[in-house]
């Protein structure tokens, strides 16, 4: 299993050598991981990854190949069947008429309902149509259906319909490093340039050198800064929850728009933009960017990009305390309000396509907050973002 684990790091092009592979071995050996495998992931990412940039195809790698074992110590044997796989089978599957039949709460009843609930339960529930459980139709719990439900213990979306969850959850920077169309993407970046000389003087300027070495009659040799971009570019990222399947485009874009733009700089979101932003998603929870200081910190010549599927909850925009995963003391669309407020070029990427836009409430709703500065996360769309940048 380890050897296995060790040539698909190095067939997911994360640079592993032998030499670390054996000190990985070695540590085991001294049983450094305790047998435990949350202390053998840190320990094999230690001995294994020397920057930061492949931690993103480490996890992937190790995920796979050690997914269902809770224990070094376990036999393959026991760790065939993965738990959330049994966790699925208390799933219950209603029809189309049945979810129908399901009436949401709306926002303050459902929340002072899940009060009330949780000072009434006092033991684990599971099916029917009120308690706090798993395989029901109550608007609390998990593995069960509810069009406006509060997510409580549920590993991952089933139906993309919880207004709340009650979870911490763990997302994962794009990788910057993604080769498969970033060439194309980055042409149609550049149309968003704007050149300028500075810094160093460095590049022979052949034009100065002829004109000074014939007024001169010797050679004079001259030299100017390099011209670059300086179209200055702040990128919000849209990351977790549905933005799941957009996974490859999004770090597709991330990675060209990395090499295409000098002045630029990255932040990430859930959903929608709130009173924080973060750098990294491992440190989300404890680096937190307030979104007011990003504001006084960025000039307003930066060019924004903001990069989401804008599906989600209407309440996530509109209400304090809407947002899905903590609770904002004011509505998102205050501050995308004070991000366009401030900024003075903002357009946003959507890859959901264009065709689709029409079905969902939230997507309607950015769209009138950006008046219509909307466009999909496509060639076309990117060139038509990038137009509306330098007007």
């Amino acid at each position: 299993m380890f050897l296995t684990f060790f040539t698909s790091l190095r067939a997911a092009k994360v640079p592993v050598s032998l030499r670390e592979y054996l000190m990985l071995m070695e540590a085991l050996d001294r049983d450094l991981a305790d047998k435990k495998v949350e202390d053998f992931y840190y320990l094999a990412r230690a001995c294994l990854v020397k920057d930061e940039r492949h931690f993103d195809r480490f996890d992937q790698v190790f995920g796979k190949t050690f997914q269902g074992i809770e224990s070094l110590g376990q036999g393959l044997s026991e760790a065939e069947i993965p738990e959330e796989w049994l966790r699925s089978m208390a799933e219950r599957y209603l029809s189309e008429e049945e979810k129908r039949e399901i009436e949401a709460l709306g926002w303050d009843k459902l929340l002072e309902t899940l009060k009330q609930r949780l000072a009434e339960q006092k033991e684990r529930h599971q099916g029917g149509n009120k308690w706090i459980g798993t395989g029901g139709t109550s608007p609390f719990g998990a593995d069960g259906y509810h069009p406006e439900g509060l997510r409580i213990g549920q590993e991952k979306n089933r139906n993309f319909r919880a207004v709340k969850v009650w979870d911490k959850r763990e997302f994962r920077d794009y990788d910057d490093t993604v080769e498969l169309g970033v060439r194309n993407m980055r042409v149609a970046l550049r149309r968003l340039r704007k050149f300028a000389r500075s810094g160093a003087v460095e590049e022979l300027d052949l034009e100065g050198t002829i004109h000074e070495t014939a007024q001169k009659g010797y050679l004079d040799v001259k030299l100017r800064p390099e011209r670059r971009n300086a179209v200055k570019v702040l990128l919000f990222l849209d990351v977790g929850g549905s933005m799941d399947w957009h996974i490859q485009v999004a770090e597709e874009l991330f990675s060209a728009a990395r090499l295409e733009f000098k002045h630029f700089e990255h932040f990430y979101f859930h959903n929608c933009i709130y009173e924080g932003v973060w750098k990294e998603n491992r440190r989300r929870f404890d680096q937190i960017f307030p979104t007011v200081d990003l504001i006084r910190t960025y000039p307003a010549d930066y060019r924004v990009v903001i990069v989401s599927d804008a599906s989600m909850s209407p309440y996530e925009i509109t209400m304090p305390g809407g947002s899905v995963e903590h609770w904002n003391e004011e509505p998102g669309q205050v501050w995308i309000e004070r991000v366009l407020g401030h900024f003075q070029k903002v357009v946003m990427l959507n890859p959901v396509p264009r065709t689709q836009w029409g079905h969902t409430q939230s997507i309607a709703l950015l769209r009138q907050l950006l008046s219509d500065r909307m466009y999909p996360l496509t060639l076309e769309g990117i060139d038509q973002a990038m137009r509306e940048l330098v007007r």
